[in-house]
């Protein structure tokens, strides 16, 4: 089992900064795989970020190329997204994510652990 615990959301203007941080706990950190996803209200749940096990490979969806930056501590067993430049369509609840694959991926459905989420909200 993995838990996972995101922090760092809030409400902030377009154009602000927030950094995301994501702990987990209850299994080797370095074996696991971690995303980042967000859902808006109405929406589904889409992928965002992702970084492989050691943190050597990086995925970002196009809408967020440029802005954000998925990164990763394994001594600290933490994940981060640091996301500039916020645009409101990023306003949307934030969920962390663990697979035990050992490449990036996409696929909601390839992570088995989930964080509750944290939410960010970008005014205009």
């Amino acid at each position: 089992q993995v838990q996972l615990v995101e922090s760092g959301g809030g409400l902030v203007q377009a154009g602000d900064s927030l950094r995301l941080s994501c702990a987990a706990s209850g299994r080797p950190f370095s074996t696991l795989s971690m995303g980042w996803f967000r859902q808006a209200p109405g929406k589904e749940r889409e992928f965002v970020a992702a970084i492989s096990w050691i943190g050597g490979t990086t995925d970002y969806t196009d809408f967020v190329k440029g802005r954000f930056t998925i990164s990763r501590d394994n001594a600290k067993n933490m994940v981060y997204l640091q996301m500039n430049s916020l645009k409101p369509e990023d306003t949307a609840v934030y969920y962390c994510a663990a697979s035990g694959r050992v490449a990036s991926t996409r696929m909601k459905y390839d992570y088995n652990y989930w964080g509750q989420g944290t939410q960010v909200t970008v005014t205009s």
